[in-house]
């Protein structure tokens, strides 16, 4: 599969992020690494390497298979789905 090809970008959506961190992590006073923005509902959830791993558990509990970086210069978009950049 090459970028922009996955059929999971037919769940992306123009969305705004929902809070300033990972809303998790904010309600529960965990700590975070980086951030990932779900581009089907704006969800903001902890990275991979974060201790909770939140954004990828929120893929896999809404159904909301791509998500983007948030972290400053970075633009990449990921899917869970297939575990490859689209």
């Amino acid at each position: 599969m090459t970028i922009g090809t996955d059929p999971h970008l037919a769940f992306v959506r123009p969305v705004t992020p929902r809070a300033q961190g990972c809303e998790e992590c904010l309600a529960t006073g965990s700590p975070w690494v980086h951030l990932r923005l779900c581009l089907t509902c704006g969800h903001v959830g902890c990275c991979d390497s974060s201790p909770n791993r939140h954004a990828r558990r929120h893929a896999a509990t809404d159904g909301h298979p791509v998500m983007a970086s948030l972290e400053p210069g970075e633009d990449w978009r990921w899917c869970f789905v297939h575990e490859a950049f689209v």
